[in-house]
Parts: structure tokens; sequence; C-alpha cells
């Protein structure tokens, strides 16, 4: 596995270690089902082998990982069914905060949804991937906080995390232009106070999501 040489010292041994292979994941330099030497990787950093099983415990997390008992790690699958079940969940969910969070919105909020996602296309014409990324994040997390439901947002905050590789491979791809307007259009939603408006919007974000990610992995297949 190519790295950059030893874990970057801003960050902790865990975090460069996770940061380096799913840097090499997300380009595909680790192929899904290859199998990661957990003593390979303490030999390569000079390091022990606990903050290696730590980052393998996040990516495994995270979706990037499968961690085998006894055996190390290979990287996970990625499968058209996977998405399809993980986007159809996230319409629901984020459709229903949304509806939650309509009469809630303030306009300094809303606002602020509007400058996050002038900030993210112009990230995405720079190229500035992992900007966009955060980016995104920051947008759908002012909606999903307000919706004011607690158990509704663990649940959505849980599950995205769990599959932080398929909404990384979304914003890699370059194809994520169209989700701008689509933000701009869920934003009027939630000024106009039209609740079902809002979380249909919401919910066919995600189908955008969805088939952008199915269209990346079956190109890979062919």
């Amino acid at each position: 596995m190519e790295t950059n040489g030893r874990p970057n010292k801003n960050q902790t041994l865990r975090e460069s270690i996770a940061d380096a292979l799913r840097n090499q994941i997300m380009k595909g330099a680790l192929k899904p089902g290859i199998k990661i030497s957990e003593p390979g990787l303490a030999t390569k950093f000079g390091i022990s082998r606990t903050p290696i099983r730590e980052a393998f415990r996040q990516l495994d997390s995270e979706g990037f990982l499968q961690i085998i008992p006894r055996r190390g790690a290979r990287v996970a699958p990625l499968s058209e069914k996977d998405v399809r079940e993980f986007y159809e969940i996230k319409a629901l969910l984020e459709g229903q905060a949304a509806r939650l969070a309509t009469s809630r919105l303030s306009e300094n909020e809303l606002g602020r949804m509007d400058l996050i996602n002038d900030q993210m296309e112009k990230a995405h014409h720079q190229n500035h991937h992992k900007r966009v990324f955060h980016l995104h994040n920051e947008f759908h997390e002012v909606f999903l906080r307000t919706c004011g439901n607690d158990q509704l947002y663990q649940l959505i905050k849980t599950l995205v995390s769990k599959f932080q590789r398929f909404r990384i491979l979304l914003t890699i791809s370059g194809k994520s232009e169209g989700s701008f307007a689509q933000h701009r259009e869920i934003i009027q939603a939630f000024r106009n106070k039209n609740v079902e408006e809002a979380s249909r919007l919401v919910a066919r974000n995600a189908s955008f999501g969805k088939e952008v990610i199915i269209r990346e992995i079956l190109s890979e297949m062919q």
C-alpha cells in the first residue's frame, strides 16, 4: 500500500492511518476484498499495532473496512443493493426531519443554508472535494438539528456515519453539481413553510445521490 510516509504530526496516529487508508480506498488503490495487514502497517509506519487497530475499527464503522476476527481486515465491497437500501432509509428519515423542521427554521438558519450552498458550489468548481463534503454535511446539519426530535436526529447521524464511503464517493465523483439547484429549492420550500414540499425535495435529493453512486459503481464493474 502506498502512503505519504509517516503519519501527519497534526493528527493522532489513529486519524492519520485512517485518513491514509480511506484515501487509498476512495482512489481505487485498495480494491474491494483486498486484505490489509495490521503487522505490515505497523512495520511501515514504525509504530505499535494499537493505533492501527483503532483506525481499523473507525473505518469499519464508516463502511470502508470489514474486520475479520483474528485475521485482520479487508476493504469492504461496494454493492448496488447496499447503496439503494441506505439512500431509501436516508430519504425517509431526512424527509421526516425536514417535515418537522419546516416550522422551526429561522431566517438566520435559512440564510446560513444559502451561504453554505454557495460555498459548496464554489468549492465544487475549484475541485476542492474535501471541502464540498464537509459543507454538504453542514447544510443538512442545519435542518436536522432544528427538527426537534433528538432520537430521529441521532438515528440519522448513526446511519450516515456508517455509510460515509458512499457520500465521499458522491463528492469525489465530481457529479454532484445537480445537488446545488436542489438545495436552493429545498431552502425555498422551507422559506415558504411548505411542509410537504420540503419533505419531498429532501427525499428527492437523497435519491439523486443514490443514482449518481450506482452509476459510478456500475461503471467500475465494466
